[in-house]
Formats: structure tokens, sequence, C-alpha cells
């Protein structure tokens, strides 16, 4: 693992971003730090780190995406891979919150943003920015955020998740090599939270509505049977769930 770890940083994934524009750095290249100032979620919103009790890290993903309209699938083998590394540690009763949030006990232990970026080539690299809240046991304003410390009332060593996460999807993207994405998009669909089970949802106008998750499209839209049995999708910041 080419690995570059960093006191304070303003984002890890700009650093690597940046990294990645200047040198030709190879595939998997972590950028991991104590603490950063600007961390970021999805959609711009911002992400909060206690110094040196979590776990913050950008990877470089290279030779995954081949097609913008595929981009979708590295959300897939992502979650799917820091869900198999949280396994390992028996972390109890793990979720994906669409698009990409893991939960543990439905609260919010991690979220993963990943920026793509298309080269003069036409090849297609990807940032990969995961925050896993570890050791730090203070959500002040969050009611719905936690970490594996909460979850399971014991210190965990951050080099050790670090190297689990990194290890998952170098094996998983291996794995893609040999397998049809569909046995990824299984494993992310069984972990979907709320999934086929009555939900309320909110939407840009603040209405509410009633309806039970079907799955997950192509492009990463969600499918939501309503209430008419109709089945429509949604994309990012169209719709909040209310649980």
């Amino acid at each position: 693992m080419n690995l570059i770890k960093l006191d304070a940083i303003h984002s890890t994934n700009d650093y690597l971003k940046e990294l990645s524009q200047q040198k030709n750095l190879e595939n998997f290249t972590v950028v991991t730090a104590k603490s950063q100032t600007h961390g970021k979620g999805q959609m711009g919103a911002v992400w909060d780190s206690e110094s040196d009790k979590n776990l913050i890290l950008s990877i470089l993903i290279k030779d995954v995406v081949f097609n913008i309209n595929t981009i979708f699938n590295l959300n897939v083998i992502i979650s799917v891979s820091v869900i198999n590394a949280l396994n390992s540690l028996k972390i109890s009763n793990l979720n994906i919150k669409w698009p990409n949030d893991i939960l543990a006990e439905n609260k919010k232990i991690a979220g993963i943003l990943i920026e793509n970026s298309i080269k003069e080539n036409g090849t297609i690299e990807s940032i990969v920015g995961i925050g896993l809240n570890v050791n730090q046991t203070n959500f002040q304003n969050l009611p719905k955020a936690s970490s594996l410390k909460n979850i399971m009332n014991k210190d965990f060593e951050i080099n050790i998740i670090l190297e689990n996460i990194v290890f998952k999807i170098e094996q998983n993207v291996e794995k893609l090599k040999n397998k049809n994405i569909e046995f990824f998009w299984n494993e992310y669909e069984n972990y979907l939270f709320r999934k086929g089970k009555p939900t309320v949802f909110e939407n840009v106008n603040q209405d509410r509505f009633m309806g039970i998750i079907s799955g997950v499209s192509s492009n990463g839209q969600l499918e939501i049977l309503l209430e008419d049995d109709t089945t429509k999708q949604f994309g990012l910041k169209e719709i909040t769930m209310i649980y």
C-alpha cells in the first residue's frame, strides 16, 4: 500500500486529487489524516471529526469505472467493502443507507464521498473519501450519529481498520475482474436500509409521503413503491428519509 500519512489537512480528497494531477500515482494510493479542517460529505455537506479519534482516508481508484454510465458501480463496491471490513470486526446490525452512508444499530457511523474525473485519454479516475467514526463518543447536535466505540463499548485501533478497509477494497476490485457486478449489487441491496419496509419520506417541498424502497437503479437512483402502486425513482437530495 502506498500510504501517505498527514497530521492535519483541509481535505484528504482535495489533497489526493491535487497530487494525482501533479504525478502518476499507483493505483490504491491512500492518504490519511488525523484531522481535516474542511471535510466534505455528499452535495457539499460538512463532515466534522475530532482529531485523532476517527478514520479519515482517501484512496485513488483506477481501472474500475470505464463508462460514465456505470459510475455508481464503484459506489456499490466501496460500500460493500466497508461493510465487509466492519463485519470482520463483528460490528452489529450493519446497513447501507442509500446511497452510501454506513449505519450500525440504525445510526450513522460512516460516510463515503466519491469524486470522479475523466482524463484526456478518456479513462476515469476516482478519489474515494471515507470517514468512519471510530473512537469519538460525543456527537453534539447529531442524534443519528454514532461510532464503533459507542456501539461496541471499547476502543479500536484505527490503523488496523484502515488496513482492513483498503484490503477489502483491493480484494473486491480484483474479484470484480472475475465476477459479474451483479454479485456486488446483490450484496449492496441485501444491506440496503429499510428495503421492503413502509417508510416516510420528505421531498424538497417538505411534503411527506409513504413508500417502500424496492431497490436502486443502475445509475444510483432510489426506487420507491408508492401508495398508488407505481414505482418512482429519486435522485440524491430530492428526498429525505424520515426514521
